[in-house]
């Protein structure tokens, strides 16, 4: 357990910021706990949800934040409340202290974590190594950002087990303590500005606090080819934890690479071939990338070799990411939601060879369009926009293609795409953009694309 914990929280008032599934679970794991807890959502709170809260002895504020939201020991702020809203400023400025519920679970749990961040990459690399924990033998709590939070089940962990914890830069964004076994950094890409005065620094530092409670005694994980973090390790190289590197561009000294076609493990001036890249299960460059970090992060854990290389030839992958819906008169449909960045739309674009039929657009985050266009150029077919930030986007990527389109609904963006699209085409929803303008979450939008497909 961490320094903190239940002696620490027993008998201290604790306002939790926001009622989503993170500040839900936040309540339950303090009020188990013995903290007097005080839920406020700036949004409605849900008849289903106010029954748990009252089950639990929790009381609550929705339709805004009043002062009684910081009126409190600590604060727990959700990953979907920014930090520059005005109960987090008022609670800073008092003196209060802030937390993020990862911070916050991190107090409770025995087991090791292995933490895992990046712009693109985290949800696809964070199944992976919980796939091949599982397969170690292991009991593997996979959780964080991914789905189930890390409060929910933190206290239920022991020592033996190790958790597997997708990472945003908001759920970073508040840590003080929390301290990973073993921390990855899959890459850093600019996403989510408008959360960081659209300056591209405060969203990367986000990032790098993933390491910045970590000793010698931990482990880094880093992409040796993004020249941000490549630049920022070779600074930090005498301090903190032990570094190993991943690279698509050669031989590493410490940690994974590609080569001659296949994933080498490096270390101790040896090398390793763990399997050829035609064996992996997920295809795409940027898989390799993900593949090479998990099996780094294996061999870290002491996972055997051949453990690791069942476990990348037989994972399924995820959903809402490049996941296969079905195929209509020679027309492949795929489902690539959770491709909420501009980085994520390019390493889909480049894992298919054949045309693409795009649909793309949503709630635009800042983003600069314009790395898109050689791809768009040479591999969309045509490209059919929704949501707001589709004139936005027809204005930088229409040109690109010789059909732009914009749709006034997901289901009608299915429908011209089944028009537009020829046989051996793939029609590849991969939005760019967040979902919140049209939708609840990514996981709705695609679920309702792969509703929309299976009506064709």
């Amino acid at each position: 357990m961490n320094a903190r914990g239940m002696t620490y929280v027993q008998g201290k008032t604790v306002s939790i910021l926001g009622a989503a599934r993170s500040g839900m679970a936040a309540a339950g794991l303090l009020s188990r706990h013995g903290a007097t807890v005080f839920v406020s959502e700036y949004g409605i709170i849900s008849e289903d949800k106010k029954h748990e809260l009252q089950t639990w002895g929790v009381l609550w504020e929705d339709g805004g934040h009043t002062g009684k939201a910081v009126e409190s020991d600590f604060v727990v702020v959700s990953p979907g409340v920014p930090s520059h809203s005005a109960p987090v400023v008022s609670a800073l400025a008092s003196g209060t202290p802030v937390v993020s519920e990862i911070e916050l679970a991190s107090w409770f749990c025995k087991a090791p974590i292995v933490a895992i961040t990046g712009s693109n990459g985290k949800t696809t690399t964070t199944e992976l190594i919980g796939h091949l924990f599982r397969n170690s033998g292991r009991t593997t709590w996979v959780c964080g950002n991914v789905g189930t939070p890390f409060s929910g089940v933190c206290d239920q962990c022991v020592s033996a087990d190790v958790v597997v914890l997708e990472v945003s830069s908001f759920q970073l964004d508040h840590i003080d303590q929390f301290r990973p076994a073993v921390s990855i950094l899959l890459n850093i890409t600019p996403d989510h500005l408008d959360r960081y005065q659209y300056q591209f620094e405060r969203y990367a530092e986000s990032k790098m606090r993933i390491c910045e409670n970590q000793t010698s005694e931990d482990v880094v994980i880093f992409n040796f080819d993004d020249e941000y973090l490549r630049e920022k390790m070779s600074k930090e190289a005498k301090n903190g934890p032990d570094q190993y590197s991943i690279s698509i561009n050669g031989p590493v000294d410490k940690g994974g690479y590609f080569e001659r076609n296949a994933l080498f493990l490096a270390a101790n001036q040896q090398e390793e071939k763990i399997m050829y890249v035609d064996e992996l299960a997920l295809r795409g460059r940027h898989n390799v990338y993900n593949s090479l970090a998990a099996a780094v992060a294996a061999r870290v854990m002491e996972v055997r070799s051949d453990v690791v290389r069942e476990s990348l030839r037989t994972f399924a992958g995820v959903p809402h990411r490049l996941e296969h819906v079905r195929e209509v008169e020679g027309v492949r449909y795929v489902n690539d939601s959770k491709a909420t960045n501009v980085n994520a739309v390019w390493f889909a674009l480049e894992s298919f060879s054949e045309p693409v039929v795009l649909i793309a657009g949503g709630r635009d985050k800042g983003n600069d369009y314009s790395s898109l266009k050689p791809l768009v150029s040479s591999r969309v077919r045509s490209l059919i926009l929704i949501g707001e930030a589709a004139e936005k986007m027809a204005l930088e990527l229409g040109p690109c293609v010789s059909d732009s389109v914009i749709a006034e609904s997901l289901e009608d963006a299915v429908k011209l795409a089944h028009l537009l699209a020829k046989p051996g085409d793939v029609v590849l929803l991969s939005p760019a953009c967040a979902s919140f303008d049209m939708f609840d979450s990514y996981e709705h939008r695609g679920d309702l694309f792969k509703r929309a497909v299976s009506n064709l």
